[in-house]
């Protein structure tokens, strides 16, 4: 393995193992993405091959039927406790306003999960470079009842120093992935063999760079049908990688709204 990718990686299971310590009751956000793919794998190795917890897929009920299936059966091979969360109902009318379609469809229901489930953390696969608002995340991050981010609440991010508890009805979200950036992740899947849905991959001179619900993401122009050729498009583009987010099109704050509401 390179160097900087063994760093990244052991930096990671640190985080993991020590959130894993403090915290009882936690679950992994399972996006079904190329980050919570490297995240999966990663607590995997953190704990021998297991994953300790339960594993949460947010589904909005708009989901790609072909990554649906891939979901089950890696999860059935993988011998995840799937926890799958659903909106109650899905609301397809309520496309036209995305910040309320994912505030309806992703933060309400994760919210619900983790208070019926008495959860204490929830381990999330976000960058700091995959958007200007993830990029002022910490890695242990505080969230109160709503799921809102209070800014004079915020733990300090030392190295080695974390908090390990929350106040009543508030939870952790833990980032173990804050460091690594787009091309770290392609290069580790591929020297991880790390498995991932194939939209990624392009097909009739289309693939999807950052996958989401199938109404409100959408392929961009790619002739990389491997993860070769996939490295070097990233490193040869300036391109923005979330171009394919619809909410992100719309409304240049959304992202900030989303997370003032709670959102991953």
């Amino acid at each position: 393995m390179k160097e900087y990718l063994k760093h990244k990686e052991e930096k990671s299971i640190h985080i993991i193992r020590e959130a894993f310590e403090f915290f009882e009751r936690a679950g992994l956000l399972w996006s079904l993405g190329k980050d919570s793919a490297v995240l999966l794998h990663l607590v995997k190795k953190a704990f021998l091959g297991k994953v300790p917890f339960p594993v949460m897929h947010i589904d909005t009920g708009f989901e790609f039927e072909k990554l649906v299936a891939w979901r089950d059966k890696t999860a059935k091979k993988m011998k995840l406790d799937l926890k799958i969360i659903k909106p109650d109902p899905p609301r397809l009318e309520m496309l036209a306003d995305k910040v309320a379609f994912y505030h309806h469809h992703k933060t309400l229901p994760f919210l619900k999960f983790v208070k019926k489930n008495n959860l204490k953390a929830a381990y999330a696969g976000i960058r700091s470079d995959e958007h200007g608002i993830r990029a002022k995340e910490h890695y242990f991050s505080l969230r109160n009842p709503e799921g809102k981010l209070d800014f004079d609440q915020q733990p300090i991010s030392v190295w080695d120093f974390y908090p390990h508890e929350a106040p009543e009805g508030c939870h952790f979200r833990i980032h173990p992935l804050l460091h690594w950036n787009e091309a770290d992740i392609w290069e580790y899947i591929e020297q991880e063999k790390v498995p991932i849905p194939d939209l990624y991959f392009a097909k009739n001179g289309y693939r999807y760079r950052s996958l989401d619900c199938e109404p409100c993401c959408q392929p961009i122009k790619s002739k990389a049908k491997n993860i070769q050729e996939i490295i070097h498009e990233i490193k040869n583009s300036s391109d923005y990688e979330r171009q394919g987010r619809d909410q992100d099109k719309e409304d240049p704050h959304a992202m900030e709204k989303l997370r003032a509401l709670g959102y991953m």
